[in-house]
């Protein structure tokens, strides 16, 4: 019997890197899996949904929450990777890329964890993962933006952490590298000073690894954060 059999995981941002990767994990290890992505197109098929959603908008969030307490249940897995990605210095980010930054990174995270949360702790268990970034506790230059909504994810999370203590849910919170996923393809870090080659990077499946190894701790186990990062 695979790790995840009978178990549902849903993930969002689940369209392409990181969150693609773990999409395919899931299912592998025997999960029912429900991705989540702006750019999806609604269909169910060989134990898969998918749900097109932007999780930035409210509304857009509880019809996507209903949907999947109707099809699928409460999930036993989330994992939140939904985000975007900005490097600008401070004065040349404006401030609707700041707004944006922080809504995708921040509001979106804030959103789907009020629908989902109250109803995985009224059933007592769970696995519920927020993917940040290195950048949510260390600074970088050119990472006004970004920051700023990864910063406030982790303080997000450590609240929920104190929140739904004694819940039985376990957060957590992975916080990885620089990984190779299309993010990077405008700003081409490979020839960019002070930034890794992409050959260097983390690969969306190993980000998917640690998640996978977070999501099928015993349920007496929390592992409170978990920091990824190239050798």
């Amino acid at each position: 019997m695979t790790a995840l059999a009978g178990r549902v995981a849903l993930v969002t941002g689940a369209s392409r890197g990181i969150g693609a990767a773990v999409a395919d994990a899931f299912g592998a290890a025997g999960a029912t899996v429900i991705r989540v992505a702006r750019t999806l197109e609604d269909r169910s098929r060989d134990g898969r949904l998918d749900i097109r959603a932007d999780l930035t908008d409210a509304a857009q969030v509880a019809g996507m929450s209903e949907r999947v307490r109707a099809e699928a249940g409460v999930p036993d897995i989330v994992v939140h990777n939904a985000g975007g990605f900005l490097l600008k210095r401070l004065a040349d980010t404006t401030p609707a890329e700041f707004d944006q930054q922080v809504r995708i990174n921040l509001r979106a995270a804030f959103l789907v964890s009020r629908e989902l949360l109250p109803s995985m702790a009224a059933l007592g268990g769970g696995t519920y993962v927020s993917v940040g970034s290195v950048a949510d506790h260390v600074g970088f230059p050119e990472n006004a933006a970004y920051a700023a909504g990864k910063y406030g994810l982790r303080g997000l999370h450590e609240t929920l952490v104190a929140e739904y203590r004694g819940s039985g849910v376990q957060l957590t919170l992975v916080s990885p590298g620089p990984t190779d996923t299309g993010i990077w393809d405008p700003f081409d870090p490979d020839h960019r000073p002070g930034f890794p080659a992409r050959s260097a990077m983390l690969r969306p499946s190993d980000v998917a690894d640690a998640i996978l190894f977070v999501a099928t701790r015993p349920p007496s186990v929390q592992v409170d954060w978990l920091r990824l990062g190239p050798i």
